[in-house]
């Protein structure tokens, strides 16, 4: 179903200043959904479930956090949390207008709806959490993104020297998916750096107790055969939650490559998180 998309902006005080975070719409209302990408990625990778989304009549909001995408990049560590990331949403329904929306993410950006929940209750009417990443994902955390660091740090040249080779490749002759990697390959070694950083040391996500006091319906997403995301936390935050509902994946990729049947339990979470029928929802609009 075709759905109409806009490109918006709006600006946030940081510690390194007033920076640009950048969006996409897709559909119309007052049934607010925003997703968040994960970390380092592109807020296009969740452009396939806005679609989804707005197709059923909801009002989904991409956004590209700072240092994501082509939202501004400072290179401030301390411009870069999981707290500032959460609050950064937080801001963006304040420029739409929106009192309350569905808040979702993958991987770093599950941990962001999450703690967007924790210090904002009140704004945040359901999860969609796929991959968080919590307590039995930080030591591959650490190894995955540790090295990245470093070479960010200390070897900036190879960040810069990827990114000049897979800028020019033209995103439209690719597949999806590989254009995305593309996409985040564009990194600049500063911020980059700050972002890890920033992250490295940094809350990660709510404390359990916190976690427990989060009474909205979540749907939570794991994967198998995924350290970095283990199918444990999944299952652990969706018994933390008091109205959380675990689904695992038959794959790492399947969301990628044969959403369907998560796309449809995620379409189901938001809608009933609205209590709206479809048709009532399209009238109001």
């Amino acid at each position: 179903m075709l759905v109409s998309e806009r490109i918006g902006q709006f600006f946030v005080e940081t510690e390194a200043g007033r920076d640009r975070l950048e969006y996409t719409e897709y559909g119309a209302g007052d049934a607010w959904v925003v997703l968040l990408p994960g970390e380092l990625m592109p807020r296009r990778m969740q452009q396939p479930l806005a679609r989804v989304l707005a197709g059923e009549g909801l009002h989904v909001v991409t956004l590209d956090p700072l240092g994501h995408g082509r939202s501004d990049r400072p290179a401030d560590p301390h411009a870069y949390s999981v707290t500032a990331f959460a609050e950064q949403v937080v801001a963006l329904l304040d420029h739409l207008g929106a009192a309350q929306a569905v808040v979702g993410g993958s991987g770093l950006g599950a941990n962001v709806a999450l703690e967007t929940a924790a210090v904002a209750g009140g704004r945040v009417r359901g999860l969609i959490l796929d991959a968080p990443i919590l307590d039995n994902g930080v030591e591959a955390g650490i190894l995955a993104f540790g090295p990245l660091l470093l070479a960010a740090r200390f070897a900036p040249l190879s960040v810069s020297l990827l990114r000049r080779l897979t800028r020019p490749v033209p995103r439209g002759i690719v597949p999806f998916w590989a254009g995305i990697a593309l996409d985040t390959c564009d990194q600049r070694p500063a911020a980059m750096a700050a972002l890890l950083h920033g992250l490295f040391f940094g809350r990660a996500a709510p404390s359990a107790r916190e976690r427990r006091a989060i009474r909205v319906p979540a749907l939570v997403v794991g994967h198998g055969a995924d350290p970095m995301h283990p199918v444990a936390d999944a299952r652990m935050l969706a018994e933390e939650l008091p109205k959380g509902t675990f689904v695992k994946a038959r794959s790492v990729a399947e969301w990628r490559l044969h959403p369907d049947r998560l796309d449809r339990h995620a379409a189901d979470l938001a809608t009933r998180c609205w209590k709206a029928p479809r048709r009532s929802r399209r009238a109001g609009a």
